[in-house]
């Protein structure tokens, strides 16, 4: 009896098992529960939730609910390459056709030979020219198959070749904008077209230079539209950017291009802290409100940005940056756990150790991986109080020779172990009226500071116009926000700006010599009736806890940096003359390895040039592999994105 119980059982198992649908687009498990069982992309189911048949696929991870889990290569046969052994020949008569999309194998039987996008086709039929689409899984019916890794400035050569192709290639047409909204309404997502009244209102950037038109904005107030809406862009072949804020330079979060999916975060509000002082933080909350919601729930603080209207998606995963960071961190440093919605439409909590490889990527490059639904994070008892300081110097800009000095005064003072330490942050601001001052916070009282720093800040200075002010925490924020109130709309907010800006990440290893000096002030000198400012801020220096960490801990490459600088010039006719001031720092100082910040995105550097000085070589290739895996079809894209 018990016997025949078990073959019943199992029988009703076999049967369930052959009752899931077969993935007809690469996806599996998640919220659709179907299988790679049967499937053209391979017979296992990963465990980011795509169908395929190597390791990466069969192995670690691998969801047996959904497919099979060999732990090892299966043969080609079940693979799209129709042949049965790995070369690097040519491809084989059925693949003639070249790639133009980065597509290869599948019933298309498309060739990466002699593509601009690699020559290599993935196991999950993508081309490219790394390891990821070269080794394992590699198809060689559909182009070469190498087996080694390809040099990091080869990747950067194939990117930057193939950048305006796969731009052309990306833009959504009207079938598929169609597609999403029949896909939208099957599954009940709210969402608005161009049509639609409040469209307008939606997709009007932060800066105004750069608007551009969303083919669909989703407005989820649930985890559940978030991934239905993924998997409606995925299947539509529409691209994906989340926007949290809407602060991104380059419009990134409108698509970087016309006819993307905006999904507009703005319903995502929660803000509570627990008894341990994590705080639960809803991916469209911004900074003003969430320093106001957590200052609210027994004092508590984070170290952050000063701009109350950023929102935190952007802002915590591409670094953040405040006058609190050399003490505290920067934003990113905080992040305890994500909720993360992936490619394939599945919602993932990511930590350090529980989808470990996320987590790392997220913070610096999330709006490649995945959406951030909800942040926890780690907030501290805010200070009792804080010392305001701010310093205004006149005629610093009329001499060559004083613009020189007084920076590298500055700049030993920073680099000063007796009188710099992670209590003193700080930032340098001038612009094309004159003006010159250094401001920031000082983590200690008035006394403290002006007995330990002042003497030796403005020893050989110019006498300045200071204010050193003690002051509380919530104070300060709202000190430091220029406004009245760090309180912001939720839904509504209406500040925008024409603008182009640039970055440059300054060494510790060089700093900024008197050569770099000089030629910036030169090159300053030239600028007529521009209207710019530069900010550059200190990073680095004794005891910063900004550069404690490295780029093991996170996917941000900026941890060795002395100086970051802003860069801002107003309106487009600006450009030429703002590119101009990188370059002059750059010229005068040509063996420095200068490197920029992800905040302050520059959408005139191509995609090659953007992932190099933004990621360097190890970090870039390391996410390249991770996007390969975990969003094959680059779903989420913006023109910087990575693999764009």
């Amino acid at each position: 009896m018990v016997a025949f119980f078990g073959l019943v059982v199992g029988l009703v198992s076999l049967g369930l098992a052959s009752a899931q649908a077969v993935s007809t687009d690469g996806t599996c498990g998640g919220t659709g529960k179907v299988t790679c069982l049967g499937s053209s992309f391979g017979n296992c189911c990963s465990q980011f939730g795509w169908c395929g048949s190597t390791t990466n696929h069969c192995g670690i991870g691998c969801q047996s609910a959904f497919g099979s889990c060999t732990g090892s290569n299966p043969s080609s046969s079940v693979t799209r390459s129709t042949s049965s052994t790995r070369s690097s020949s040519a491809p084989s008569s059925l693949a003639t056709k070249v790639s133009t999309d980065a597509t290869c194998g599948g019933t298309g039987g498309y060739t990466c030979q002699g593509s601009t996008f690699g020559s290599c086709c993935s196991s999950s039929g993508w081309c490219g020219s790394t390891t990821a689409y070269c080794g394992t899984g590699c198809q060689p019916g559909f182009g070469t198959c190498t087996g080694t890794s390809i040099s990091s400035s080869a990747i950067f050569s194939s990117i930057r070749t193939s950048s305006t192709t796969r731009t052309s290639s990306v833009m959504a047409s009207p079938t598929a904008s169609q597609s999403a909204q029949q896909c939208l309404n099957g599954k009940n997502v709210p969402y608005k077209m161009t049509s639609d009244t409040a469209y307008a209102g939606l997709v009007k950037p932060y800066n105004l230079r750069l608007p551009y038109k969303p083919a669909v904005v989703v407005i989820p107030t649930t985890n559940q539209h978030i991934q239905d809406a993924v998997l409606c862009a995925s299947q539509a072949g529409i691209k994906v950017q989340a926007k949290s804020g809407g602060h991104s330079y380059a419009s990134f979060s409108s698509g970087g291009k016309d006819g993307s999916m905006m999904i507009d975060l703005q319903s995502l509000q929660t803000i509570s802290v627990d008894q341990a002082g994590v705080a639960t933080v809803g991916g469209g909350v911004r900074l003003g409100n969430l320093a106001n919601g957590i200052w609210n729930s027994g004092q508590r603080a984070l170290s952050h940005g000063t701009c109350p209207g950023v929102g935190i998606g952007g802002h915590f995963t591409h670094g953040g940056y405040g006058h609190t960071s050399r003490n505290y961190g920067l934003a990113m440093d905080q992040i305890i756990a994500a909720d993360v919605v992936l490619a394939n439409g599945t919602l993932i909590k990511a930590t350090s150790s529980q989808s470990p490889d996320i987590f790392w990527a997220i913070r610096g490059a999330a709006d490649s991986i995945g959406i951030v639904t909800t942040f926890y994070l780690q907030t501290r008892p805010a200070p009792s109080s804080i010392t305001y300081i701010q310093f205004d110097f006149s005629g610093v800009l009329n001499s060559k020779t004083t613009f020189t000095n007084t920076f590298l005064h500055i700049q030993d003072v920073a680099k000063n172990s007796s009188v710099t330490d992670s209590k003193l942050s700080f930032g340098v601001y001038l612009d094309n009226y004159g003006t010159y001052s250094l401001s920031g916070a000082y983590f200690g009282s008035v006394a403290d500071f002006n007995s330990k720093v002042r003497p030796e800040l403005l020893r050989t200075l110019s006498t300045p116009t200071a204010t050193v002010q003690s002051m509380s925490w919530y104070d300060y924020l709202v000190k430091v926000s220029g406004k009245t109130t760090i309180q912001v709309p939720t839904t509504g907010y209406d500040e925008h700006d024409n603008f182009f800006a640039k970055s440059l990440t300054v060494p510790e290893s060089t700093g900024l010599t008197s050569a770099a000096l000089n030629a910036l002030y030169d090159y300053l000198k030239t600028s007529g009736s521009v209207d710019y400012y530069i900010i550059i801020n200190l990073y680095g220096g004794p005891g910063s806890a900004i550069n404690t960490k490295d780029t093991a801990f996170a996917a941000y490459s900026d941890r060795d940096s002395l100086w970051v600088l802003q860069n801002y010039g107003s309106t487009s006719a600006s450009i030429g003359f703002v590119n101009g001031i990188n370059s002059a720092i750059i010229n005068a100082q040509p063996q420095t390895g200068f490197g920029a910040y992800l905040n302050y995105v520059d959408p005139s550097y191509d995609a090659a040039t953007a992932h190099k000085l933004y990621y360097g070589d190890a970090v870039y290739s390391r996410l390249a592999t991770l996007k390969a895996q975990v969003d094959p079809k680059s779903v989420f894209w913006n023109p910087q994105a990575i693999g764009a």
